[in-house]
C-alpha cells in the first residue's frame, strides 16, 4: 500500500494519475496547504522541503520507503512496477529529459506566472510579462515536439504525466496571452485530448477529493 500525502495542485495529481495508471492500491492523505498542513510536524519527517506530493511505500522490500519531490516520486514508482519508464536505452533516456523538462522549466515558470498575476499583492508588469513569456515559449517546444511523436517521449510516459496537469489548466490561457509565441498549438491540443481521455488520468484528477 502507499500512502500519498498530496493536494488539489498539478504537482499533487502528477503522482495520483501515475498511482492509477500503474494500478497501485493507495491511501490518500489530503494536506491543505491553504491551512498550512504542510508545516505540520509529522509531514515534515516525510517531506523536508514542507511541499506536496509525498509518498510512503510500505510495501518496500527493505521496510517502508519515504519519498517527495514529484519527479523523484514518479520515477520510484516507474521502477517498483516496471511501467511507463524503460530500463535502458534511448526511450529511458528521452522520457527522464522531457521529465526533467517540466520539472526544471514548465512547473517552475508557470508557477511563477499564476503567483505573480492572481496572488502578488502588487501588479509587476515586468514580472508577469517575464514568466507568461516563458511559459508560452515552452509550450511551443512542446508543440514542436508533439509535432514529431504522438507523446513526449515517443511512448506513453510519467513526462506526459508529470506534463498534462499542468498545460492542461494553462494552455488556453497561455495561447491567449501570448498567441504570436504559441500560435495555434495544434499538436499540443491533440496531446490534451488524448491523455485527459484516459480513464487513468481522469481518475487521477480528481485526487483528493475535496
Amino acid at each position: 500500500m502507499i500512502d500519498l500525502y498530496t493536494w488539489t495542485t498539478p504537482n499533487g495529481r502528477k503522482v495520483s494519475i501515475m498511482l492509477e495508471e500503474a494500478g497501485l492500491p493507495y491511501e490518500v492523505h489530503a494536506i491543505n496547504i491553504g491551512k498550512g498542513e504542510q508545516f505540520a510536524p509529522a509531514f515534515l519527517k516525510i517531506s523536508p522541503n514542507n511541499r506536496i506530493p509525498a509518498m510512503v511505500d510500505r510495501d518496500a522490500d527493505s521496510g517502508p520507503v519515504a519519498v517527495f519531490e514529484s519527479g523523484a516520486i514518479l520515477i520510484y514508482l516507474a521502477e517498483k512496477t516496471g511501467k511507463f519508464l524503460a530500463p535502458k536505452g534511448e526511450q529511458r533516456a528521452k522520457t527522464l529529459e522531457w521529465l526533467m523538462w517540466q520539472m526544471g522549466g514548465v512547473g517552475p515558470m508557470l508557477g511563477q506566472a499564476n503567483h505573480f498575476i492572481n496572488t502578488a499583492p502588487e501588479k509587476i508588469p515586468y514580472a508577469m510579462d517575464r514568466y507568461i513569456g516563458e511559459a508560452a515559449r515552452l509550450i511551443k517546444v512542446l508543440d514542436k515536439r508533439l509535432g514529431e511523436a504522438n507523446y513526449m517521449a515517443g511512448d506513453y510516459s510519467i513526462a506526459d504525466m508529470a506534463t498534462y496537469p499542468w498545460i492542461s489548466i494553462a494552455f488556453d490561457l497561455i495561447r491567449q496571452a501570448k498567441p504570436d509565441v504559441v500560435g495555434e498549438g495544434a499538436n499540443v491540443k491533440r496531446w490534451l485530448d488524448t491523455v485527459g481521455a484516459r480513464p487513468a488520468v481522469q481518475r487521477g484528477m480528481a485526487v483528493p477529493e475535496v
